[in-house]
């Protein structure tokens, strides 16, 4: 069975060029944060962020999801999938905690800024009909892993501060199906009856870091930055994955294989125009470059002895993003308030061949559009007249803030040709619309 298995292609990357918004207030930036990573969501943006976050400070945030994936096959045959329904469920989500040691009363460390960060990078789940000319290639594929990033960040000088994030990959029960899968249904080969459900799964734990660098050598009299450059360096990581091949629910064989998450490397600058007591206007260039060329293969060994060859060989791509920010730090009639306006475009490049093209993987050259808002009650001011935004209570913020953004992803069109499943030739257009809202408590 091992060798007609070939004609499988099993598990995926679903979702394979990451899930990039992890932050309301960098997705309305179309992600251009890099270099101003001045919230608790810079623990994935850029760890050494951290030490422009003073006091004590969360972040919470869900983002709603929607489009769909439009296929027509070299046979003529249309057919359309989507995300798991109109809207993308469970939602990815993001969660960041953070504290400057300073404020916690250890002075000798006010250098020093702590954090944890919780993010959904690949959450998505791709889904086709079961009845439709895919089928027997793929019905369902989903890579809900999350990233657990407990964070340390150093303020070397006045202008230069350092970050170094551990980065946990591993999966939870309380995201998708707990564990990475793909779904098929058989063409009648390898003494599987056509018609039957194919499902490959598997679950582990791996591991990888973050080292970053914050440099900002212009400032004005107020100590905040004018020009600002930042460097972020995420190593590789191995998820050593653990699962089981079935048919028709029942086990056929234990299965094993090596997930390879991707080494990425990030510079960025941000200029304030201006910069005063009443606005601020920063825009920003961010460009990573990912190595999605150690993406090799994803072989399946399975405990009947048997093989199943899987090459990948993607390549590395570009991420260009650019972004702006205009913020009204006390507009008239909302002296207690901040108001901020955000937009962005985000490339990113496409880096699976032809030739191993899975469609459940949303890998075609991508354009994002963004827009955000974000608002920052302080002080005397009240969320909707009612709800005082600080008190002197420890328990009580002294601050809350809520942003929102909207993202377009517009995908280029692509025909794939001499795939090795030739059923999954043919052209594919997608489209997503997505919502992100994220709530900042300042303590």
């Amino acid at each position: 069975m091992g060798g007609i298995l070939l004609l499988f292609p099993v598990i995926t990357k679903a979702q394979a060029l990451r899930f990039q918004p992890q932050g309301a207030a960098a997705a309305g930036q179309g992600n251009a944060f890099t270099a101003q990573a001045n919230d608790a969501s810079a623990i994935h943006y850029n760890p050494a962020g951290l030490t422009q976050v003073p006091h004590i400070q969360a972040v919470f945030g869900l983002a709603l999801l929607g489009g769909s994936i439009k296929a027509k096959t070299s046979e003529g045959l249309d057919t359309r999938g989507d995300y798991g329904g109109s809207v993308s469920f469970p939602p990815p989500g993001h969660s960041y905690l953070s504290a400057n040691l300073g404020s916690l009363g250890l002075r000798q460390f006010s250098a020093v800024t702590v954090g944890l960060g919780l993010t959904s990078p690949f959450g998505l789940r791709t889904r086709y009909p079961l009845d439709g000319p895919l089928k027997t290639a793929v019905t369902s594929a989903e890579l809900p892993l999350i990233n657990i990033m407990p964070t340390l960040a150093y303020k070397i000088s006045d202008s230069l501060s350092v970050g170094v994030a551990a980065n946990v990959y591993t999966f939870a029960s309380f995201l998708g199906e707990g564990h990475v899968e793909q779904q098929q249904v058989s063409g009648g080969l390898a003494g599987i009856p056509a018609g039957g459900f194919i499902e490959l799964n598997g679950a582990g734990t791996g591991a990888g870091v973050t080292v970053s660098m914050l440099y900002a050598p212009v400032k004005n009299n107020a100590g905040k930055p004018i020009v600002s450059f930042g460097v972020v360096y995420r190593s590789q990581a191995v998820v050593p994955l653990d699962g089981v091949l079935l048919v028709n629910g029942a086990k056929i064989a234990d299965a094993s294989t090596d997930l390879v998450l991707p080494q990425r490397f990030k510079g960025a600058i941000a200029l304030w125009p201006v910069r005063t007591r009443e606005n601020e206007w920063k825009v920003e260039l961010d460009l990573e470059y990912v190595g999605w060329s150690s993406n090799r293969n994803l072989d399946v060994r399975l405990s009947n002895g048997a093989m199943i060859p899987q090459p990948q060989q993607w390549k590395n791509v570009p991420v260009i993003a650019v972004g702006t920010e205009y913020k009204w730090l006390s507009p008239q009639g909302l002296s207690h308030w901040e108001v901020a306006a955000r937009a962005g475009y985000t490339y990113t490049g496409d880096p699976v061949p032809d030739r191993t093209f899975n469609p459940g993987i949303i890998s075609l050259p991508a354009h994002t559009l963004s827009l955000g808002v974000g608002f920052l009650c302080k002080g005397a001011g009240r969320l909707f007249g009612l709800i005082p935004c600080a008190r002197e209570s420890v328990l009580w913020p002294k601050g809350i803030g809520f942003d929102l953004a909207y993202q377009e992803w517009f995908y280029e069109s692509r025909t794939i040709v001499d795939n090795l499943n030739p059923i999954v030739n043919g052209t594919y257009h997608a489209f997503v619309h997505l919502g992100t809202f994220s709530i900042r408590y300042l303590y």
